[in-house]
């Protein structure tokens, strides 16, 4: 009889311990923590701006995140993978710019004649993979650091940018291009189902599928995947052609709402995916992360952007602040990690 007294108390004990344990405040924090730094951050604006809950500037916030949405997206594969994707803000440029062409008719190096747009689209989508493909080779086959190789399309793909439009903005869009960043369907904007689309395919494709489990492998050891008979090559391969498939739809998006094809557009947009990717909780060396966290990520750096405007901060400002955002999610990151060694 004593016996099972000791037996159910140490039982009770046990479960006890280990419901403490689950909901503990770092356990919480850990599971919880960008939900909870989402809902304050909206809270604190609310106060701060009493234009912020406004809904045409919910809806300003969604439209404006869904292009960091989609980069952080293809980042988020590249990063989880341990590499890094500097190139995305000048692959959406440029496929930007190409798939404005197609449909402007005031490009005089196609003759101003005007494609149908899923023409437009197509190869747009086509160009931004194919840069980012090569992106994946270089890092693959030839073993050159992402950050050198990215870095060098970076300025490559900006480079073919200004070459394609002579440093001039391609105006006069078709309208039927122009739905893919206007328009709406049922009062909620296109771009915003597109990232919702995106987002849903992304999570299927990382969490339902071989390749998903691959791309956690491979960035959590390389050498044991490689062992495992994992492709690594193409797991490199893809992510990067997955991730300038993905600047191409923003690209597409961003021209759309601007109306033109910018020689200038996305400059600076690696920092805000890069921040998004990392405050959501994805390691920078690899094999650590989620889309979920990314997805709050960029609703947080769409909300700060959208934040600091109103409030009225200077750019410079604006800059500073995104910086100081991504060492302090590093920072976090290499503390977290350390408290478990």
């Amino acid at each position: 009889m004593l016996n099972m007294d000791m037996n159910i108390t140490e039982s009770a004990n046990k479960f006890l311990g280990n419901k403490r344990e689950k909901y503990n405040l770092k356990n919480i924090y850990a599971n919880y923590g960008i939900i909870i730094v989402f809902a304050l951050l909206c809270l604190i604006l609310s106060f701060a701006s009493p234009y912020f809950l406004k809904e045409k500037n919910i809806v300003n916030v969604l439209r404006q995140t869904s292009i960091n949405g989609l980069l952080s997206i293809g980042m988020t594969f590249v990063i989880l993978t341990g590499g890094i994707d500097l190139s995305v803000g000048s692959i959406l440029a440029f496929a930007g710019v190409v798939g404005a062409s197609f449909s402007s008719s005031a490009f005089a190096a196609l003759g101003g004649i005007v494609h149908p747009a899923i023409l437009s689209f197509s190869i747009s989508l086509l160009v931004g993979m194919v840069l980012g493909l090569i992106n994946g080779s270089l890092v693959a086959k030839w073993r050159i650091a992402p950050f050198v190789v990215t870095l060098g399309m970076l300025s490559m793909a900006r480079g073919l940018t200004f070459i394609y439009t002579d440093g001039m903005p391609i105006p006069n869009l078709d309208k039927s291009f122009l739905v893919i960043g206007q328009g709406e369907f049922f009062s909620i904007p296109v771009p915003v189902i597109i990232f919702a689309l995106v987002f849903l395919m992304a999570w299927i494709v990382l969490y339902k599928t071989r390749f998903g489990r691959y791309v956690y492998a491979v960035g959590g050891n390389e050498k044991s995947a490689k062992i495992s008979g994992i492709s690594t090559r193409l797991i490199f391969l893809a992510v990067y052609g997955i991730s300038g498939l993905l600047s191409a739809l923003g690209g597409l998006i961003l021209t759309a709402r601007t109306t033109a094809g910018l020689p200038q557009a996305g400059v600076s947009y690696e920092l805000d995916a890069i921040a998004a990717v990392v405050i959501g909780g994805t390691s920078l060396n690899g094999g650590q992360g989620t889309l979920v966290g990314t997805f709050f990520g960029a609703l947080i750096m769409g909300v700060i952007n959208n934040g600091l405007d109103l409030l009225g901060v200077s750019s410079y400002f604006q800059q500073l602040i995104k910086g100081a955002i991504i060492v302090i999610a590093v920072l976090l990151d290499t503390l977290q990690k350390g408290n478990k060694d």
